[in-house]
């Protein structure tokens, strides 16, 4: 059974849209990674945005999450609908990545109990983590198994996964899919004790490199056994495996992450020379990029497939990562890069933009989402064929994601173009 995908609902501080996204980190543009102080007096760096720049979403908790995620479920609202009217309420479900508990709520209410020694305004239920799921489906009014997942940087991969096989199992027909998270202080500060936060932008792959730069996301896409956005995009296959090696640290040889990709690849039908475009996992920590480019190197072999991390323009978007990621993959199969034909096909979207969609047989050549790092090349890692500002490839009809989390949670899709 195919699984199609619509065209994603994103916001982000490196663009409002999954189009406006692809344009910047196909330019390696970091310029929304900038410092924050937060609530202890410590500068870091992150990609943020501005809640004051989304309306209140409604629902029981008004937050910055919450915000985002209404932002983003706005650009594919009217796809929701129509599968809603097709469909039936009973048949769409709701399968969400994040990994903040609306820890912007609870953290002022914790610190007000510290200083004064009392809660004001607070309830425990502000810090349920299946809040994010719960918020979309009481919006639509869905009454299909709605779920939150939370494995850290993999969730919203693993949201996706299990959003395909709840339509593969004829529990759904259709699932609102994805993921969304904030750089709020209490993941600065947790991140910060591991000595995991980069000193400056991250620079992912480079000898160079001294950690992550968090950042902030929501991305959403309409999961259906019928194409009914006509993208012609699939979700071709997916892998998951299990490092179990620490409670941090990625097993250094990558071997979790190589059987992920694998199984993806098994799942798509597809060898290592089909994949057109890797988006790697990239944080720009020592471990992790390390590792990878070694689970890389024995995937592909000889084929060196073009590759980049998006977190050089992003910053880790955490539980939101995967699903944000995979809407860059998403682009990149359309073909809407610099100086790509456009068009105006495609359904209006809830915030009344229209997704441009684009024959593949019209289009000369696809240009690559780069990464944004210094070009230092680390000789203890295998080299990996890294994309520059304005590579292009001839024929692109399928991308992989890769998603490598805490604990060893790794997850890989493939997404391809009918």
């Amino acid at each position: 059974m195919k699984i199609y995908l619509s065209r994603p609902g994103v916001v982000c501080p490196v663009g409002k849209n999954s189009r406006e996204l692809f344009e910047a980190v196909c330019k390696a543009d970091n310029s929304c990674i900038k410092k924050r102080l937060i609530c202890d007096g410590i500068e870091f760096y992150t990609s943020s945005v501005n809640k004051e720049d989304f309306a209140a979403a409604g629902g029981d908790f008004d937050s910055k999450l919450i915000r985002i995620e209404n932002a983003a479920i706005n650009q594919i609202e009217n796809i929701v609908k129509a599968a809603v009217q097709k469909y039936g309420h009973n048949k769409v479900g709701v399968c969400v990545g994040s990994c903040d508990n609306l820890t912007e709520l609870s953290g002022p209410a914790h610190l007000e109990y510290f200083t004064n020694g009392n809660f004001k305004d607070y309830s425990i239920e502000k810090q349920s983590a299946q809040y994010v799921a719960r918020f979309i489906k009481e919006r639509f009014g869905l009454l299909s198994p709605c779920s939150a997942f939370t494995t850290a940087c993999s969730s919203s991969a693993v949201a996706i996964i299990k959003a395909a096989q709840l339509i593969k199992a004829g529990i759904c027909d259709v699932v609102i899919a994805g993921g969304v998270d904030i750089a709020s202080d209490t993941a600065l500060l947790g991140f910060g004790s591991l000595e995991a936060i980069s000193s400056e932008p991250t620079n992912p792959f480079s000898k160079n490199r001294h950690g992550i730069t968090l950042g902030e996301a929501a991305a959403f896409f309409v999961l259906c056994r019928e194409d009914l956005d006509k993208t012609g995009i699939t979700l071709a296959g997916y892998g998951e495996s299990a490092d179990a090696y620490h409670m941090t640290s990625p097993d250094p040889e990558g071997t979790g992450a190589e059987a992920a990709m694998k199984a993806a690849l098994k799942s798509a039908g597809l060898r290592a020379e089909d994949i057109g475009y890797l988006n790697l996992h990239g944080t720009g920590t020592k471990f992790n990029d390390s590792m990878e480019a070694k689970a890389v190197d024995r995937v592909f072999g000889s084929y060196k497939v073009p590759c980049s991390s998006t977190k050089g323009s992003t910053g880790h978007t955490l539980g939101a990562a995967a699903a944000l990621e995979l809407a860059i993959c998403f682009e990149t199969l359309q073909g809407l890069g610099a100086d790509a034909p456009t068009g105006k096909s495609g359904v209006a979207a809830g915030d009344g933009t229209v997704a441009s969609t684009v024959a593949s047989d019209t289009i000369s050549s696809f240009i690559l989402p780069s990464q944004h790092w210094d070009k230092v090349q680390d000789e203890a890692m295998p080299v990996l064929n890294i994309v520059s500002v304005g590579d292009r490839a001839e024929k692109i009809s399928a991308c992989m994601s890769n998603s490598f989390a805490f604990g060893g949670a790794n997850a890989a899709l493939i997404i391809k173009k009918d």
